[in-house]
């Protein structure tokens, strides 16, 4: 493929024009590529993160490039209040909401035995009980409102066939794996689809310094795990998102789609290689994360 053509907008413009979509976690990396192209398409969007500082940043940088207004929200999605708040500031800024896109999300690699539970109700808290507390916050307004409405959620590709060294992600992207297909059944009759994206190796330099520090990135290079022999790009993981809460999807409901370039099929268990980091080295890994 000599045009890079999975770079380019998908939809047609204004394809979302009127429109309102929430994304949590819209602040930085695929959150922020996803709230940005939804902007593009002429979108209301309101990002949410815990950091407001952050998520100004980013709706300035984000509405300044599009031209449509983008509305920051600080949100604790662990805390069902925090978020019953943040999507009153949605609806009475913008009338309704469409979509919502669950995208906040944590991570520690490590040993598991090497965990407290104090790290395990990090994750569980965000990815799992932060997604059902939206979830079911925006699914009780559109119900009342008897409004038809999408749910993305972003998982990943070990949310079943589990992973090592991510323990507390893999059973937290498990149950929303569980969420999705047991909604997409119970509220379809509501005009409710819920679909998810299980993304591969989709590199953001923040978190995969944060992750894999010093010359360990480049050490357990994902690209060699991936039949296409590369990474994914933002925009096509935008497009998939984009794809899923528009209408033109209104068949899908209930779907996990895998943007991997088939790194999952190659070798389940995307953190499995870390098997080969020595003993003594997890203690330098948890040095640098608690300095950072």
């Amino acid at each position: 493929m000599d045009e890079k053509i999975y770079e380019q907008s998908m939809l047609k413009e204004n394809s979302f024009a009127g429109r309102t979509i929430v994304v949590t976690g819209g602040g930085t990396g695929l959150g922020k590529a996803m709230s940005k192209y939804f902007s593009e398409l002429g979108a209301n969007v309101v990002i949410t993160s815990r950091k407001i500082e952050k998520l100004e940043k980013t709706a300035e940088e984000i509405s300044g490039a599009t031209g449509n207004e983008v509305l920051p929200v600080q949100c604790d999605v662990s805390d069902y209040s925090q978020v019953e708040n943040m999507l009153n500031a949605a609806v009475e800024k913008y009338g309704k909401v469409d979509s919502l896109v669950n995208n906040a999300a944590g991570n520690f690699i490590s040993p598991t035995e090497r965990l407290s539970n104090r790290a395990f109700d990090i994750i569980v808290n965000i990815v799992l009980k932060g997604t059902y507390n939206c979830t079911l916050a925006f699914g009780k307004n559109w119900i009342e409102k008897k409004q038809h409405a999408s749910v993305v959620n972003i998982i990943t590709t070990y949310a079943w066939t589990g992973s090592g060294y991510v323990v507390p992600s893999a059973v937290s992207k498990a149950g929303v794996l569980a969420l999705t297909r047991s909604l997409a059944v119970e509220w379809a009759k509501y005009g409710i689809r819920t679909n998810a994206i299980a993304p591969g190796p989709f590199p953001t330099k923040g978190a995969w310094e944060r992750l894999l520090p010093g010359d360990l990135a480049e050490k357990f290079d994902f690209k060699k795990k991936v039949p296409l022999r590369r990474v994914g790009e933002h925009q096509e993981l935008a497009n998939l998102a984009a794809y899923l809460v528009s209408d033109y999807s209104a068949y899908i409901n209930g779907e996990v789609i895998t943007i991997d370039g088939g790194e999952w099929l190659q070798g389940a268990g995307q953190f499995n290689l870390l098997e080969m980091i020595p003993k003594d080295m997890w203690d330098t890994i948890e040095r640098t994360l608690r300095k950072k």
